[in-house]
């Protein structure tokens, strides 16, 4: 580059640095007016990626703060003391953790009891424009290290991914980007979340296209793959060994064990609709004791401590019990459990097991829904690999020689992850990764494809996110109905309508004719209400015959509507009934009072404004 156009380039900075502190009506720090000038004179695709870094790298680090602050916190707790000592920690902390993340978030975060995990991100993308609350960058990370650090049985991986996708959201929102790039970037924080957690950057973009941006159509990638790369090199550059997700010890994969993994693959889509109705149940039954925030706290950390005290491999996310399976030290686990003063048995050990399976669902969902912040990322894969060994243990007492125990750990962790988030390329690729199995895909498709198809059975779409699905609050894989959902009822009625007296004459409705440009005339009462309504169409036999205008009323030339919407309707059922009724124009009412028509014709054009807004 020549010295004048060096020059030039370095005027043309300061000149936009001057002019947008004159204009800007907000403190402005001096990054964003570098990063606002690069936008001015990069593409669109070299701006995303370089915001595809910045994104990553701050996501990366918000996960390996807050992975560092758990696992420090755990380690005061549980690495210091004995088994005798350990019981008080087991009662004390768990209801203490949840306690004071019901507390910071009534006191500190006012919108902390609101929507949460990935159903939160997923209502941010479809109905608030993708835009995060800027509270959420560092909201999850405090209340989440509250509850898991201090032994909450839930995952770390949803507030990662909450607090990535906040990141993103709002870095977006300050270089006022467009809401498809918007989406973007907040999937690409939550891809980086996620890809530092687990240190697999594929899993990341997996949980981005399988989870977060169904339904949404997207040609640009690459700031997603940037992204998920940063957060990843950050965790590994960053944490240390002990904290990051990986496994080193697996067995080979031989065809030969195949059976081993459908029989696994079976017990992990049944296990996972277990834990997903387990999670509906304690849901429904802490909401029906309609308790103040704090009281539901008390009482589901007491109920979360006594259950971390009769099996204490419940105490937080449970990655360290998952490794020492994996390694064969079986006998630590049992160690720090009232079993170790019994003799080792074998039926011991499987008792043990199918208690931890059997209570880590419930133990998560007392910690997520009495007031704890946390998700069911890490839960599945505890459950999964857990579930795995014992059906390991349990071939081997049958006198099954050569099962593939660490392999069988893994891939149930898959398994059960699978059927839990309905998320299989995630599962597969995340234990992938993370065990540097590749040679594992054959076992890890077939349980996690499995354990898929056995959850869909029963629920088609995700327990978790069905009933902000159904009443359209979320995006699906249909995207007309993700189109219908974005529209509003009150935002299409036509309200400069005409309306007439039912006790009017013939003669009053000529002359509302003629100083009018409608078709249709709704006819109404004194109060209001509507009592039916005129088409042009039935007055124009008659309008032209003044002798039938002496004889004729309003009320015996009006009908009654083929249908009546009501202003809280659903445009995606409205639809419906414009195509039962085979009209173009319904009358609207709202607790009772007639507010107005509207068309077919409106609520086409508004979906072909939004089909062309959600597609360029």
């Amino acid at each position: 580059m020549s010295d004048y156009k060096k020059l030039k380039k370095f005027h043309s900075f300061f000149k936009f640095k001057r002019d947008f502190r004159a204009n800007s009506i907000r403190n402005v720090k001096s990054y964003e007016i570098v990063l606002l000038w690069l936008r001015k004179f990069l593409t669109r695709t070299q701006f995303l990626i370089l915001s595809g870094i910045l994104v990553g790298i701050t996501s990366g680090f918000a996960g390996v703060l807050l992975k560092s602050l758990v696992h420090y916190i755990h380690y005061l707790i549980t690495a210091k003391f004995q088994f005798e000592q350990q019981i008080i920690f087991y009662i004390v902390f768990p209801v203490m953790g949840i306690t004071l993340t019901a507390l910071v978030g009534v006191i500190f975060f006012k919108k902390g009891h609101e929507r949460k995990g990935i159903p939160a991100i997923l209502y941010d993308i479809a109905q608030n424009s993708s835009m995060v609350p800027r509270v959420k960058m560092y909201s999850q990370i405090i209340q989440s290290a509250l509850t898991i650090g201090l032994g909450g049985s839930a995952g770390l991986e949803s507030p990662i991914a909450v607090t990535g996708s906040a990141i993103g959201s709002n870095f977006a929102k300050t270089y006022n980007l467009d809401y498809k790039d918007r989406t973007l970037l907040l999937a690409a924080g939550a891809t980086a979340g996620i890809a530092s957690a687990f240190n697999a950057p594929i899993a990341g973009i997996m949980f981005a296209f399988e989870i977060l941006l169904t339904g949404v159509v997207f040609t640009d990638f690459i700031p997603l793959v940037v992204a998920a790369v940063c957060g990843s090199l950050v965790s590994r550059i960053v944490l240390k060994e002990e904290i990051l997700f990986q496994f080193t010890a697996r067995h080979a994969f031989n065809y030969k064990n195949i059976p081993f993994y459908l029989v696994l693959a079976l017990g992990c889509g049944l296990y996972a609709r277990y834990f997903v109705v387990t999670s509906q149940w304690v849901e429904h039954q802490i909401k029906r004791l309609n308790l103040r925030p704090l009281q539901k706290a008390i009482i589901g950390g007491g109920i979360l401590s006594l259950l971390c005290l009769l099996v204490p491999p419940l105490f937080g996310e449970g990655y360290q019990t998952i490794k020492a399976l994996t390694n064969g030290h079986i006998k630590e686990i049992v160690g720090v459990s009232f079993l170790k003063y019994f003799d080792y048995r074998a039926w011991f050990v499987l008792l043990f097991l199918g208690f931890i399976c059997l209570l880590k669902a419930f133990a998560t969902s007392v910690t997520i829904f009495s007031g704890g912040c946390g998700g069911n990322f890490a839960p599945s894969l505890f459950a999964g690999g857990v579930f795995g060994y014992f059906i390991a243990v349990l071939c081997t007492q049958l006198g099954i020689q050569d099962v593939p125990t660490t392999n069988m750990i893994l891939v149930g962790m898959a398994g059960v992850m699978s059927g839990v988030l309905y998320a299989p390329l995630t599962a597969i690729f995340l234990i992938a990764e993370s065990s540097s199995g590749y040679d594992l895909f054959i076992p890890l498709m077939i349980v996690s494809v499995i354990s898929y198809l056995i959850a869909k059975r029963f629920s088609p779409i995700s327990p978790e996110l069905k009933k902000l699905a159904e009443e359209g609050q979320i995006f699906t894989r249909e995207h007309d109905k993700n189109l219908l959902s974005l529209m509003h009822t009150y935002d299409l009625v036509d309200k400069d309508i005409q309306v007439i007296d039912k006790h009017a004459t013939f003669n009053e409705l000529i002359t509302l004719i003629k100083t009018g440009k409608r078709n249709i005339i709704a006819v109404v009462n004194k109060t209001g209400g509507l009592e039916g309504i005129i088409r042009l169409e039935d007055v124009r036999p008659v309008m032209f015959n003044k002798e039938l205008y002496e004889s004729l009323d309003v009320q015996k030339i009006m009908i009654t509507p083929p249908a009546v919407i009501d202003l809280n309707d659903d445009v995606r059922d409205i639809i419906k009934i414009f195509d039962e009724t085979g009209t173009w124009n319904l009358p609207v009412i709202a607790t009772g009072n007639f507010v107005g028509f509207i068309s077919k014709s409106a609520i086409l054009n508004r979906y072909r404004e939004l089909l062309k807004e959600y597609s360029t």
